[in-house]
């Protein structure tokens, strides 16, 4: 599933202007570190690729490897040839690999030998860079390297649990939903926290709310991306979507390929962008935490925000959607964004406007349950309001 608020289309791999993935390979030799991995970030990413560099630079740097180390967990999962099993296995192989930077090229080739052609070529060419991109993990301070690696460890586990679940046809209640996007987007938002704190002793001293939104921050943009990506996953053999809601609403999704009885299945859909205004409503305040003066954190969030609102409004206005590219904003839409949130970045208030502007058709939302494991650092367990 695609990873926190990624976007990018599987048909349509997005590469920088200047390169090819075909010829990456011998080039890649010749950039730097940095350079290296804003060429990976925009080979399997849209939306990151976007918002990362508008990070301070030293933080741009570790978040950017913190993508590429989730995404590489991300590419096991999608690959259509593995079984369950399989991408357990590859699951537990880089996290050995991961936390002891050994057996880095061996476990690359042989994960290498086993994607097809239904990963796309960028995400090829980042599994051949595996042993880089941990080598440059293992630059970064401890401190960062742990919140890099408690993140991947956990996802990487979440992750195999619930391929190993085989549940094709959607899971089974929103408990679940909350449970996947905890492990594939929540405790992104999580890392990224810490990782926020680590660079600012005035972000860390709002620590603890910060980290009570940062679950619901990392789902908003998640439940966006299992909406808009509904059609595109089932044709890989994948459901995320709550089969309760939707019985509840009279559609059973077992009858998704046919869509019979589409309004139930429309009633379904809009009670999900209710749920995931809520999450996105969490993730405004948790944006509004940050300090004015952090301007490249500000729009590094604001943007993703504004980006998954503007989504879930063109889901909405086309509940009869089929196909993720009936629903992808715009290029205008995304510049519109851009413009918009740099105006209100340092106001609060007009900031709290603007979402309730660009959220205002949307279905209502019920109070968001914030989903992660006994003993996290959140203090909640299980699901909890």
């Amino acid at each position: 599933m695609r990873l926190f608020s990624d976007g990018r289309a599987r048909s349509e791999p997005v590469t920088p202007p200047d390169w090819d993935p075909v010829d990456l390979a011998p080039r890649k030799l010749l950039l730097s570190d940095d350079d290296f991995q804003s060429a990976m970030l925009e080979g399997v990413s849209r939306t990151f690729a976007l918002t990362i560099p508008q990070l301070p630079s030293r933080l741009c740097r570790v978040v950017s490897n913190a993508y590429l180390l989730c995404r590489i967990v991300d590419t096991i999962e999608d690959e259509p040839s593995l079984s369950g099993a399989r991408k357990d296995y590859f699951c537990r192989q880089f996290l050995r690999t991961l936390e002891s930077a050994r057996n880095a090229e061996s476990f690359s080739c042989q994960l290498c030998a086993s994607l097809s052609s239904g990963t796309p070529p960028a995400e090829h060419e980042l599994i051949r860079n595996i042993p880089r991109v941990i080598r440059i993990t293992r630059s970064f301070s401890e401190p960062q390297r742990e919140a890099l690696q408690r993140c991947v460890h956990t996802m990487a586990k979440g992750m195999a649990e619930f391929q190993l679940r085989g549940e094709k046809h959607g899971l089974q209640s929103l408990e679940d939903l909350d449970q996947y996007c905890y492990f594939v987007a929540g405790v992104v938002g999580q890392m990224l926290t810490r990782l926020f704190c680590l660079h600012s002793p005035e972000i860390a001293k709002n620590h603890d709310p910060l980290m009570a939104l940062a679950v619901s921050f990392g789902q908003g943009l998640q439940m966006t991306n299992i909406l808009k990506d509904v059609w595109e996953d089932y044709q890989l053999g994948a459901c995320w979507l709550p089969r309760k809601i939707f019985a509840d609403e009279g559609f059973d999704l077992t009858d998704l390929p046919a869509t019979r009885n589409r309004q139930g299945f429309e009633r379904g859909i809009r009670r999900l962008i209710g749920i995931s205004r809520g999450h996105l409503s969490d993730a405004v305040s948790y944006s509004l935490l940050i300090p004015k003066h952090e301007t490249g954190i500000r729009n590094f969030c604001l943007w993703a925000i504004g980006l998954a609102v503007l989504t879930l409004r063109k889901i909405n206005n086309h509940l009869d959607y089929t196909d993720g590219s009936q629903v992808k904003i715009s290029r205008f839409s995304v510049k519109g964004t851009i413009l918009a949130t740099r105006l209100t970045l340092q106001n609060n208030a007009l900031v709290k406007l603007l979402f309730s502007i660009a959220a205002w058709r949307l279905p209502p939302s019920p109070a968001p349950t914030r989903w992660s494991p006994a003993g996290t650092s959140d203090g909640r367990a299980n699901r909890a309001v």
